[in-house]
């Protein structure tokens, strides 16, 4: 299997008091975005879902995508259903073993730093997390700003938010279109949510390889 590749593993937050009705559409929300997350890679990310809330994905031999896939799954289920959230930590390293269609038998480093720090994140007030081999300072610098920008979100602005991640090279008139507004309109969403200060760490990320020591 591959030394170096992303998982993701997460949970739904509040979900007791979001009720298992709930549960389950955020659930398919994270689910279809895994889907369109694979059409970009061309390799199925497996989602995976657990213990009732929890998930988890697999980014094969792109570890570097794992920020841009998180913002991503975050902006998704924050513009399809409002005032649900998801934890996410992303573990880096090798995968041993993967399951015969899931990731219910996976194995490896990977989803081992993925899972402890999912636990970590349960028990604090944070949401999101990166850890394992090669990750850096920067690397959980990047994550913990992320994570506050967010919980910013409002549910308009995570609509742009996710489709300007996931055709960051179209244009934004194209972008508008989609939603039925003005370009001028999308701009002012994407403005305020603070994604265009995140452009240069996105582009390092894509190509992230997580070489060296951590």
């Amino acid at each position: 299997m591959s030394d170096r590749s992303a998982v993701l593993t997460g949970d739904i937050v509040r979900s007791s008091v979001a009720g298992p009705e709930a549960t389950d559409r955020a659930m398919a929300v994270l689910s279809a975005a895994a889907d369109d997350v694979a059409g970009w890679t061309g390799t199925d990310t497996r989602f995976t879902r657990y213990r009732g809330d929890g998930w988890q994905i697999y980014l094969q031999d792109r570890p570097g995508l794992a920020f841009r896939v998180t913002l991503f799954l975050v902006a998704r289920l924050s513009a399809a259903l409002p005032g649900m959230a998801t934890r996410i930590s992303v573990g880096i390293g090798p995968v041993a073993r993967l399951g015969a269609t899931g990731l219910s038998g996976a194995s490896g480093a990977a989803f081992e730093t993925s899972g402890q720090a999912l636990d970590a994140l349960t028990s604090g007030s944070r949401r999101l997390a990166i850890g394992g081999a090669g990750v850096r300072g920067w690397h959980e610098a990047l994550f913990e700003v992320a994570d506050w920008m967010i919980r910013r979100w409002s549910r308009e602005q995570a609509e742009a938010v996710a489709l300007a991640l996931e055709q960051d090279d179209a244009p934004m008139a194209e972008l508008a279109g989609r939603l039925g507004i003005t370009r001028q309109a999308f701009e002012a969403r994407i403005a305020a949510s603070g994604f265009r200060a995140l452009a240069t760490a996105l582009a390092e990320m894509d190509r992230e390889t997580f070489g060296g020591a951590a």
